[in-house]
Order: structure tokens, then C-alpha cells, then sequence
């Protein structure tokens, strides 16, 4: 079971010596986003800023700034701990049809969890502030990089609702303090809320919203992860946490949060309601250009009567948000194998921010096998949007890029072994010609057979005799070398 709320695991990473407090004062502008990108480089701790200028409230950031702090934020020692619980939990059955990731997903919350379940009192609404009282001031966003627009306030959770099914979605966008009362909300266009949105807008509706920020770790984890729009997020924290995710009503619009949140901002979106948006030195590590996102004017604030503050800052990698995408990598990793058997391992390298690369091994059995898990991948969810995928045979360390790339480099006739194809693309992705689609590639680092045309016999690479890598071990201390 995971920590119950976010104090509760900063506590916990305090007395492990895994969190460092700075007392001094820092500023908010540019200086907070320099310490936490030197500190998250160096593998070092999370860190609590006591005195923000301008700012009563702690920040907590870099708190998932490591493998090891994301795994222990989702209670196991280990990522992959997950992935072999949900293949636990599915064997012997295995979905079937083009549903059945989706399918398999919810099975696995269904065996594993159960749905969150409403209390009445929440300590996040100790303190309520409406009206002129609302001031987002209050709270020690930071500006990251020298031409971010202003104050950005990262790893809010944002709640909104389906206009017409009434379902859920909890998503992590990027928000923008335009005001002490107004956000804007960079959803992009492949993202379930933006969806939300528009229903309202067509139906001249304004739409609720609430963000939630300081909340429990695998709820926040949740948000993040690219889940199916039938797939209830909280249903899943509660498959990562193994308990019921407790939600509380919100005091002034039709939506749940995390009753163990620390600060909730709770308001509506007025039908074409938008403001210029933008610049943010955003994960890709590039500045995404100024548009027109939609506004949401906050009417109730309600906090703990201590609150955290918990951000994040991105950027060119490596940054905190790596760690969660390494969790999302393994954690997915045995629902692609339940539909797609050949696979034996992925990895979505962060210098790929996650979905411009992703390598894959399989274990290949028949001829143009590797196209056949390209298009696979191109059809699965967010990896649609999956730029470059490479694939190697299933001895291959996928995480190993000296070994990929000797693979890539040696095994690979541009001619016969590369599929190029057009698809949508990432709403951040600048290199696109024209936004949200553009070029796909393909790259088959298998080795070939004759089936597939290669006419030639393919080669054994070359390797030592493992009896004599045995004796070398061995015999190494009598060499007199450096170990």
C-alpha cells in the first residue's frame, strides 16, 4: 500500500535522508528551476523551498525525480513489480480483438480495486477562500525558463466531466496564471478534457473544472499516465495504491476530488472563453509557441490549513517528469504484450521525451514480422502519435542504446528494412511541417530472412566462448589489471 497522501510520503523520504529542506529564501522567477535542474542531473533528492518569495505556502518539487522515489511512490520496491501484478492478475485469459487493451485494462482494475468511494469532510477544505478572496498568488508558482509567458502552476491535477455521460476525466496539463483568478488550460487537441470541452462549447454550456494540486502520489501518478477514456483514473489509483482513493464533493461546481489533496482551485469555463497562451519551456525542451487556449476563472479556493505546494519543472531532459515516464513505460508494458504476444520488451527513451521514440524487441516468426508491430504500435492509443519506432530481435537490451544503435547500424538495408508512412503527431511536436500531423518511420534492425528476400546467409555476431569468459573471470586478480 502507498502513502495515504503527499506529506505522509515526504515524511517518508525525509527520514530516509531522500528529501533536503532549503530554508533560505529563493525566487520563484528563473532561480527555482535552476537549483531543481542541477539537483535533478546530479540523481539528487526531492526538495522542499521553506521560504518562496513572495509566498507563505512550502513548494515541494523533484519529489518523483528518480526511479527509486517513483517506485516507492506507488508502494514497490521496483517499477516493474506493476507489469507482473496485472499479468498475475489476467492469466490464463487474454483479450481478444482490437478492445482488448482497453478490455484487459479494465479487467485488471476490476479484480484489483474497487471504486473510490465519496466521504463528506475533507481536510483540503479547512480553508475556503470565494470570490474576491481568491487569489492565486497565494501559491509559489514558478517561472522556469527566461521566455515562459509568466507564472506556470505544473502538476495541477484537472477534473472535468463529459457534458452528456457525465464521465470522468482527471488529466495533467500545463496551466498558466493569467491573473489572481484565471488559468489557462493547455489541454491539447488528442486529450480527453479538450473533448469535454468542446461538447459544452457546441452546447453553449459553460463547463466545471477543478484542479487539485498536492495529491496523494499515485492519484497524481494516475493523471499522468495514458490511460483509455473509459478507464477511471481514480479507479486505477486505486488499483496502484490497493486501497479505495477517497474523494470529497467540491463546495461550488458538480465534480469530485482527492479529499487527500492539499489545495483545490474550483471554477467554470464560459462557452469561447480564451486567451493567448504561451510561450513554455515545455518537456520537449523547446519553447511551444503563443495560441489560444481555453480560460477557467476560479471562483472557490479551499486548501489544508498547512498546505504543500507540490510542481515540477520540465525542460530539455533530464527533468522530473522522466521518472514518470519510466513508470508509464513498465507499467504498460504487459497490456501491449496481452494483445501483441511477440513483444518482449519496450523502452521510450526520455532523450525521445517519451513519444517521438519508442524500441521495441520481438520475437520474430515470420517474414516482415517488425512492420507487422509497427503498425501494432501506431494503432494503440497515445502511442499513435509515436514518431520513430525501432525494432530488434528479442536478445536485444532494449535499454542498452550502445547495443540498439550497433544493431540499427549493422543489420539494417535502408532499401528493403524502413517504413515510412504520415500520421498524427504530438500537438507539441514542432517539426511537423503543419500541426498535429506529419512523417512516421519505421526501422526493422532484425535479422533477415530468406523469406523476406535476403538471399545471403545471415551471419552469427561475434562473441567469446563463454567457457573461457568463465576462466578469464576467474583468473582476473593473477592479471594484475583494473577490475
Amino acid at each position: 500500500m502507498t502513502n495515504a497522501d503527499l506529506p505522509s510520503f515526504l515524511a517518508d523520504l525525509e527520514a530516509k535522508g531522500q528529501l533536503h529542506r532549503v530554508s533560505a529564501e529563493v525566487d520563484p522567477e528563473l532561480e527555482v528551476a535552476e537549483i531543481v535542474s542541477r539537483v535533478v542531473a546530479a540523481g539528487g533528492p526531492a526538495l522542499i523551498f521553506d521560504n518562496v518569495r513572495g509566498s507563505q505556502s512550502p513548494l515541494a518539487i523533484n519529489v518523483f525525480g528518480t526511479t527509486e522515489r517513483m517506485a516507492a511512490a506507488l508502494g514497490v520496491s521496483d517499477l516493474d513489480e506493476i507489469g507482473q501484478r496485472i499479468r498475475e492478475l489476467l492469466k490464463p485469459e487474454l483479450p481478444k480483438g482490437v478492445g482488448g487493451l482497453k478490455d484487459a485494462l479494465g479487467k485488471v482494475m476490476q479484480l484489483r480495486s474497487a471504486p473510490p468511494k465519496v466521504v463528506k469532510q475533507s481536510t483540503v477544505q479547512s480553508v475556503v477562500l470565494r470570490g474576491d478572496d481568491v487569489d492565486l498568488d497565494l501559491l509559489p508558482g514558478i517561472k522556469q525558463w527566461p521566455d515562459d509567458a509568466g507564472v506556470f502552476l505544473n502538476l495541477g491535477l484537472t477534473h472535468t466531466k463529459h457534458p452528456e455521460t457525465g464521465d470522468r476525466n482527471l488529466g495533467m496539463y500545463r496551466l498558466q496564471k493569467h491573473s489572481r483568478n484565471q488559468i489557462g488550460l493547455h489541454w491539447q487537441i488528442h486529450k480527453d478534457s479538450n473533448a469535454h470541452h468542446a461538447v459544452a462549447e457546441r452546447r453553449g454550456e459553460r463547463l466545471p473544472v477543478a484542479i487539485a494540486f498536492g495529491c496523494p502520489p499515485a492519484v497524481t501518478y494516475a493523471a499522468s499516465a495514458p490511460l483509455p477514456a473509459e478507464i477511471d483514473e481514480y479507479l486505477f489509483a486505486g488499483f496502484l495504491a490497493g486501497e479505495r482513493v477517497e474523494l470529497v464533493d467540491c463546495l461550488t461546481v458538480p465534480l469530485q476530488v482527492a479529499a487527500g489533496a492539499q489545495i483545490v482551485l474550483e471554477g467554470w469555463i464560459e462557452p469561447g472563453a480564451r486567451k493567448p497562451e504561451g510561450p513554455f519551456g515545455d518537456h520537449t525542451g523547446y519553447y511551444t509557441p503563443q495560441e489560444d487556449f481555453p480560460v477557467m476563472t476560479v471562483d472557490t479556493m479551499t486548501m489544508t490549513t498547512n498546505p504543500v505546494y507540490q510542481s515540477i519543472v520540465v525542460g530539455r531532459p533530464p527533468q522530473e517528469d522522466g521518472p514518470i515516464g519510466m513508470a508509464t513505460e513498465r507499467i504498460f508494458l504487459p497490456l501491449l504484450q496481452l494483445t501483441h504476444a511477440e513483444i518482449v520488451d519496450y523502452h521510450l527513451p526520455e532523450y525521445g521525451v517519451f513519444h517521438n521514440c519508442v524500441i521495441v524487441s520481438i520475437d520474430k516468426k515470420f517474414p516482415k514480422h517488425a512492420m507487422k508491430v509497427m503498425s501494432a504500435l501506431w494503432g494503440a492509443g497515445l502511442m499513435s502519435l509515436t514518431k520513430l519506432i525501432i525494432v530488434v530481435d528479442k536478445d536485444v537490451d532494449v535499454h542498452n542504446y550502445a547495443e540498439v544503435a550497433w544493431q540499427v547500424l549493422g543489420n539494417v538495408d535502408y532499401d528493403h528494412d524502413v517504413l515510412h508512412t504520415t500520421g498524427p503527431v504530438d500537438h507539441l511536436d514542432h517539426s511537423s511541417y503543419q500541426q498535429f500531423w506529419g512523417g512516421k518511420l519505421g526501422i526493422d534492425a532484425t535479422a533477415k530472412r530468406a523469406d523476406e528476400g535476403y538471399t545471403r546467409e545471415w551471419p552469427d555476431a561475434v562473441a567469446q566462448d563463454p567457457r573461457i569468459v568463465e576462466l578469464v573471470n576467474q583468473r582476473w586478480a593473477s592479471y594484475g589489471l583494473a577490475p
